[in-house]
């Protein structure tokens, strides 16, 4: 497959190049750094020559001689030209030091004033070319840049594999791209260094496209376009730009059911292939390029009596992808798809459509192939569109549902009932369910510029509001509106003011305004026999009277669930279940709050509501986080991360449980980024509920990170948030053991007692026997504090036995951990007349717990506390402020391996603790010595000590 050359990515280095790539281009950057070589592969437009062009601008300095090539096919058949490329320009610098026959012969081959080929000066050739790069290694270091190997001329490609495997030691390394559709890179290796690390290029996420579509300024772009865009790229970059531009420029968008406009630059990659079918192979696959889920036996119902023969001539020219075992046609990509539906003329496709209307055997895909052969308004088929999205919905497929709901809305005279906008309500109310709001949106704010009667008015209204998610703000011109067209119907009013009880506890952040308001909902609905709404507002207020500690939330929560019940209410994030697993978990009831949130789950995915399946599975991480398996809560958190940047849904809260679950047991630099994007997020929606959670989860980072200052500083205004918002239950956030803990760290018991007393005469009151227990562990780090080392001890073993009791795993490890510190102590220091503390000196027993909840970062401290010893059992004294700041401007592995340093392990303890390698640890460490200025470990363990180096 052949990139055309006006299309290309012009060859200059820009800030978007890696999107999407950074992880693979940290590990290009670090083998280069090693002192090796590189080898990007991938098929065409994937962006090997972006991300070649970023590190040969990102390494290529310091002092490097860099000699580039860039092969086209072309050019191909041109001998030596590659080797013009690379040596043109330092020709004079190393002739001079090459035996005269390799002068003459490299001489020759490079300015073709002689007749020097392979054949002839086969050997003198080769050995000018390794001695000209040992010439321009011995002044410095040498980077060999080549793009596009696989159209590299014959001769250079021969000379440079000859050279790149007899450079042994010597300071030439070779960063290439290769185009290949498999694995077949390995054919270009022989013309690379024995040490090249082969890197493979594969396609963008969905959230990568967005991305990378944005920063172009593509924008703005629905996510079902965005979507539409990911599948028929196939995650590849430049096919995805392509069609972000082709949309930019087009005046109208696709509608429901039609395909992405193919630019003609794309449409070229593939036609060309296309015009080597007979006209009826190609008829056969635009029916499969019109299908869903394309198979032989439904081409052959759509009339392709030969369909056998002509798939197999299309797989033969590499069109179709053969796999025996899959009973459906899949194209080799899905452009070819997109390109052939859009080269077809509209006759022809209405044609295919008809066709399949009556061979396909799925109800919904015939309502939708009938509906793309019909032109004009025609109730019928109106109806079953409308049949097919209710089928659809029911299915657990709402997005589907919003695309037929709006074929329906096309095909809907304007005098039916129900009318076309009403369909367009109905497919909008599905776009909210699937996760696509700015489609909803989009739809709903169409609505209104028609419509007149209040009850559609009240309900795009509601369509626009739910769009907003968190931003509420955005949207506060709203409510006055919605307010006058609902008039006195009780039935309206209760959604309205429904929305303003949301409103009153995220943008007002007032929970006793959302709980009158929620109150206020649920009686109008009463009255107006909207059992939905009636139920969605008694669970809201059930939530918001949980929160506050408010007496009345059991009955609430049991007014909510009592029957009749709404299905829709009964699973939804903010329904009915949602409140009583929220009674649940914040109880200590975690077995039973689990298997409640795993069933709503369930029923969630099965119905397709995604925004309520991205809460559920922030729920259920957070209910295996309490529990201890830290694990399996950090894959669940970045399941719900993943889906909610898909999405564009629950961001914030997501990003929140991320840093809690990164920060037990993954990467704590990616939990303090994560929280401190979660309060962005917050900041940004003026959402002050949702910013506490975020800074309590920046704070449980800082002090999982050793920094217990600065969990004081976050943690305080958490403090000052929560009691602004009349949060009074302690167990909503779980922050105050965090905050007492680091405020006895950097020197204020008498605050953490404050803290501890004010939060215990809460837990007391509403009976959160986990938030007592924790509270009695930070006491007992006061008693210490204050000398009382012997009740602290007594204090710790009772609280790990009641951690215990209650499942909450990482909280009993951690008061395992407290109380060896305490004993390690103790023993180092023995006081004169104290009794030997009880118990063990050990950090085997808090090993062994923080083992079996996987919780790795808890782990490495109590590792360094033990190898440390006693002069260490502080871990806020591990890293004095100087260190600290020396260590901020390197980068997180690099940070990681000079703390290891800083706390006495040797290479192979870090290489074994950070699960790499001994050589990745050197090189780590050569780049630390750079970066701070200094010449050994030695110099890293006084930047510890806080002393200067010399």
């Amino acid at each position: 497959m052949t990139v055309r050359r006006d299309f290309q990515e012009p060859p200059r280095s820009r800030p978007d190049l890696v999107i999407g790539r950074e992880d693979l281009f940290t590990s290009a950057r670090e083998q280069l750094g090693r002192g090796g070589s590189v080898l990007l592969h991938g098929p065409a437009g994937i962006g090997k020559s972006t991300v070649l062009r970023a590190l040969a601008a990102d390494y290529g300095g310091g002092g490097r001689t860099v000699l580039r090539c860039s092969a086209t096919e072309s050019e191909s058949h041109l001998p030596f030209l590659a080797l013009a490329d690379l040596f043109g320009l330092v020709l004079d610098d190393v002739s001079g030091a090459l035996p005269g026959a390799q002068r003459t012969a490299l001489e020759s081959a490079l300015t073709g004033r002689g007749e020097s080929t392979l054949q002839r000066d086969g050997l003198a050739l080769r050995l000018a070319v390794l001695s000209a790069l040992r010439v321009l290694a011995a002044k410095g270091p040498v980077l060999v840049v080549a793009d596009d190997l696989q159209w590299l001329d014959a001769a250079s490609a021969e000379l440079l594999g000859f050279a790149a495997r007899r450079l042994g030691d010597t300071p030439v390394q070779m960063l290439c791209a290769v185009r290949t559709e498999g694995q077949e890179y390995d054919r270009h290796l022989p013309a690379s260094p024995p040490d090249t690390l082969a890197v493979r290029l594969g396609p963008l996420t969905r959230a990568q496209v967005s991305a990378l579509l944005d920063h172009r300024g593509y924008t703005p772009l629905s996510r079902s376009t965005i979507r539409d865009i990911h599948r028929t790229s196939g995650g590849n970059p430049l096919f995805a730009l392509e069609l972000g531009r082709a949309l930019a420029e087009s005046p109208a968008r696709p509608r429901p059911g039609e395909p992405l406009p193919v630019p003609t630059s794309l449409r070229a990659l593939v036609l060309s292939r296309l015009e080597m079918l007979s006209d009826e192979a190609r008829r056969t696959l635009l029916v499969a390029s019109a299908g869903a889920r394309p198979t032989l036996a439904l081409l052959h119902a759509a009339g392709r009596e030969h369909a056998e023969a002509e798939t197999a001539q299309a797989a033969a020219l590499g069109l179709l992808a053969t796999d025996p075992e899959a009973p459906a046609l899949r194209f080799a990509h899905p452009l070819i798809s997109a390109a052939l539906y859009a080269e077809a003329p509209a006759q022809e496709r209405r044609a295919v459509h008809a066709a399949l209307s009556t061979a396909a055997s799925d109800p919904i895909e015939r309502a939708r192939h009938l509906a793309l052969a019909t032109t004009g308004t025609d109730p019928d088929v109106a109806a079953r569109l409308a049949e097919a999205g209710a089928l659809a919905r029911d299915r657990g497929a709402p997005s589907v549902a919003a695309s037929l709901g709006l074929l329906a809305a096309r095909h809907t005279p304007a005098d039916s009932t129900p009318g076309p906008d009403e369909r367009r309500l109905q497919a909008a109310e599905d776009a909210i369910t699937a996760g696509e709001a700015d489609l909803a949106r989009d739809i709903a704010r169409d609505v209104l510029t028609r419509a007149t009667v209040p009850t559609e008015r009240v309900r795009a209204w509601m369509v626009v509001i739910e769009a907003a998610g968190q931003a509420l703000g955005d949207v506060d011109a709203v409510f006055p509106q919605v307010l006058a067209d609902a008039g006195d119907d009780p039935r309206l009013l209760a959604q309205v003011h429904y929305q303003l009880a949301w409103r009153g506890l995220v943008v007002e952040g007032d929970f006793a305004e959302a709980r009158q308001e929620a109150a206020h909902a649920a009686e109008l609905a009463a009255r107006g026999g909207d059992r939905r709404t009636e139920l969605m507002a008694l669970s809201f207020q059930a939530s918001t009277e949980t929160l506050m500690g408010h007496p009345d939330a059991p009955a609430t929560v049991k007014r909510a669930l009592k029957e009749p019940q709404d299905p829709y209410v009964a699973c939804h994030h903010n329904g009915a279940g949602s409140a009583r697993f929220r009674w649940l978990i914040m109880s200590d009831q975690l077995p039973e709050a689990r298997a409640t949130i795993t069933a709503l789950l369930r029923e969630v995915r099965r119905r397709g509501m995604v925004e309520s399946e991205v809460h559920f599975l922030r729920f259920l991480a957070d209910t295996e986080l309490r529990s201890g398996h830290c694990g399996r809560a950090l894959d669940l958190a970045r399941e719900s991360l993943r889906l909610a940047r898909d999405s564009g849904i629950g961001e914030g809260a997501s990003a929140m449980l991320a840093s809690l679950a990164e920060a037990s047991a993954g990467d704590v630099d990616r939990a303090l980024a994560l929280a401190r994007e979660a309060a962005d997020h917050a900041e940004v929606d003026g959402d002050q509920m949702y910013l506490s959670r975020a800074l309590a989860a920046l704070g449980y980072a800082q002090l999982v990170a050793g920094d217990p200052a600065a969990t004081v500083r976050s943690l305080r205004r958490v403090r000052e948030l929560e009691q602004g918002l009349g949060i009074n239950d302690p167990g909503r956030g779980r922050w105050h053991g965090d905050l007492a803990e680091a405020l006895v760290r950097i020197g204020e018991p008498g605050e953490a007692q404050d803290v501890i007393d004010t939060t215990r005469a809460h837990a007391l009151r509403l009976g959160r026997q986990s938030v007592l227990a924790v509270l009695d562990r930070a006491e007992a780090l006061v008693r210490a504090a204050r000398g009382e080392h012997e009740a602290a001890v007594v204090r710790l073993t009772s609280v790990q036995d009641r951690l215990g009791r209650l499942g909450y795993g990482l909280e009993e490890a951690r008061a395992a951990f407290a109380l060896a510190r305490l004993r390690a102590q103790a023993a180092a220091s023995p006081r004169a007349g104290a009794r030997p503390l009880p118990g063990p000196a050990s950090y085997d027993e808090a090993a062994r717990l923080f083992r079996r909840c996987r919780a790795l970062p808890w782990l490495r401290q109590v590792d360094a506390a033990a190898t440390a010893g006693p002069a260490a059992v502080e871990p806020a004294a591990a890293a004095p402020a100087v260190a600290l700041d020396a260590l901020e401007g390197l980068a997180a592995m690099e940070r990681q391996v000079a703390s290891l340093v800083m706390e006495g392990a040797t290479n192979r303890e870090i290489a074994a603790r950070l699960f790499i390698s001994v050589k990745t640890v050197e090189a780590t460490l050569t780049r630390v010595y750079r970066k701070l200025g200094i010449r050994s470990r030695v110099d890293i363990v006084r930047l510890a000590a806080g002393r200067r180096t010399t």
